[in-house]
Formats: structure tokens, sequence, C-alpha cells
């Protein structure tokens, strides 16, 4: 019941606070870690071998630690319910980003719509990983887009069900799966081998959540009333067609349900990547009304997912103290 109530406050907190920069945040601090660690283990002069077992290191250090010092913090304000319901709904609201993402992606639509793409691929290169320096105005859309569509996932549904699975401590060894991941789980020279695990782990990690995602998107859109019929024919046909075994299938739904081609190839760190394109090769050119209309998917299927979360688990309460 506990964990149910702490999940649900800190779902709002985030809805109305997103993430303040000035603020103490544990997965600032778990980056920092990361960092930190990453210039003494991935040194180019070890042999690849040796740096795949670096990052497994790595991996093992991150991710188990983020869970005993969790725990610990919660074993040791548990001597006070309040503060320990207090500390838990906190670690709840930093595990999650709908508000943060809804917020940098309007910043990039202002900027858009003021004519200034200086700034908006600035702005855009804050949340993405790919090299934003000759992006146009409808590639810092489809950009926003493709971020938006996959972090409905990393951001929130899966942080979501690892979260009432198991509460604050689970929760927070999700984001630091999910960092090591943004940070070090890239396919080029530098973290290829030193990445390699951090970047499986995470598709192992979101695997199911994936999956949840793309039936909440799919019920999102015929909610609002979007093209649900193509975004389901979209959505079943392109939800493979991406480097990432989980990415493609938030991506896909939002490329059929509004019409819109994502995907293709970009440049990371100066090399261009090729990826297979996502949606219908007759779609629209995309635009800051995309984005808006993302984000309130994203909004919707962010709710539909604590609903069913949070009643989920008091459902298994309720069963168990019958």
């Amino acid at each position: 019941m506990q964990i149910a109530s702490m999940v649900t406050l800190g779902f709002i907190l985030d809805l109305i606070l997103g993430d303040p920069p000035t603020w103490p945040h544990p997965v600032k601090v778990i980056g920092h870690a990361i960092a930190h660690l990453t210039t003494w283990l991935n040194k180019q002069t070890y042999s690849a071998l040796k740096r795949r077992w670096l990052g497994i290191v790595l991996w093992v250090i991150i991710v188990g630690g983020t869970g005993v010092i969790t725990a610990v913090v919660m074993w040791a304000s548990s001597l006070n319910h309040w503060l320990s319901f207090i500390i838990g709904t906190y670690i709840c609201y930093a595990c999650l980003s709908v508000r943060g993402l809804a917020i940098e992606s309007h910043k990039i639509m202002r900027s858009l719509r003021a004519n200034d793409l200086q700034q908006a691929r600035h702005q855009v290169g804050m949340i993405v990983g790919r090299d934003t320096e000759q992006l146009g105005p409808e590639d810092v859309c489809k950009a926003t887009i493709e971020t938006v569509a996959e972090n409905t996932s990393d951001g929130v549904v899966a942080p979501l069900i690892y979260l009432i699975i198991g509460g604050p401590v689970l929760g927070l060894m999700y984001k630091a799966v999910n960092t090591l991941d943004s940070m070090v789980g890239y396919r080029n020279e530098k973290y290829q081998d030193f990445g390699r695990f951090s970047a499986k782990a995470d598709d192992v990690i979101n695997y199911i959540p994936a999956r949840i995602t793309w039936l909440l998107l799919m019920a999102s859109s015929m909610l609002l009333g979007y093209d649900y019929r193509t975004a389901f024919v979209v959505g079943k046909r392109d939800r493979k067609k991406h480097r990432s075994p989980n990415s493609g299938f938030s991506e896909s739904v939002v490329a059929g349900a509004l019409d819109l081609r994502l995907g293709g190839p970009h440049y990371y760190f100066g090399e261009l990547v090729t990826k297979p394109f996502i949606g219908l090769a007759t779609a629209k050119s995309a635009t800051t009304t995309d984005i808006r209309l993302t984000l309130r998917l994203l909004y919707v299927a962010s709710w539909m997912c604590l609903i069913l979360c949070v009643g989920g688990r008091l459902m298994l309460w309720k069963g168990l103290t019958l």
C-alpha cells in the first residue's frame, strides 16, 4: 500500500515540478559516478577484451552500488514512517520524467516558432545523442518527436513498472541501468567494447516495458482521436525497424498515428549511422504541431500506465490480505 502511495505522489510531483536543474537529483549523482569511473576504466590502450570486462565491472559497481545505497537509505529511514515515506516518494519522483520531457520539448517549439534554428539545435542536443549542428527545422522536430516517443518507455512506463514492483530501490536501479546505456552504450570506437554490456543489459531490462508502451500508445492514439488504424499498421510493420530491439516499438506507433516518417540516417560523434526509416514513405513533413501532439500521447499513456500499475498493486495487496 505504501509503495503505491509513494509512486502515485511521485508521479504527481513530477507533473507539477519537472526536474529543476538546481535541485539534488540521484540520477545526476549516478551520472557523475559513471563519468568518473569511465575515465579510469575505459583506456584506449587496453585490449578490446579487457575493456569489455571492465565495462561489466562498471555496470556491477553502478547498478549494484545504487541498489545497496538506496536500500540502506530506505532501511535507515524506516525508523520513522513519515521520513521513509518522504524519502521514498522523492526517489519515485526522481525516477520519472514526464514534465521534464514536456518542458524541453516546449523550449524547442518556442525556438522554432521564433525562427531561432541555432537555439533549437542546441536545445534538442540536450535531449538526444545524435549530432545536431546541421539539423534543419524538420529534422529538429523529428528528433524531438523520436525522443519523446522513446522516453515514453524509458522515462515513464519502465520506471513506473519497476517502481511498483520493487519500490524506490528497484526503480533507482533501473535508472542506473538506463543512465549507463545513455552514457556508454554507443557503437563507436570509444565505447563499442566498454559499453557493450551496458547496452545489452538495457535492451533486456526494457524488453517488456517497450512492448507495454506499444500497447499504451496504441490505446492513447484511439482515445485522442488520432489515426489509430495507421498507427496499428505501421506499429506492427515497423516496430522492429530499429537498431535497438525496443526503441522502434514506441516510435512506430507515433509515426503511424501522426502520419510521419521517422528514423533514417543520423550522425553520432561525426560518424554517419544508417538506420531504417519508420513510417509511410508518403508521410507529411514534421512540424512543431506534431511535437505537441506527441506530448499528448505521452501524457495519456503515462496516466494509463500509472492507473494500471497502481491498480494492479492494490489488487495484489488486497488479494494477499484476504
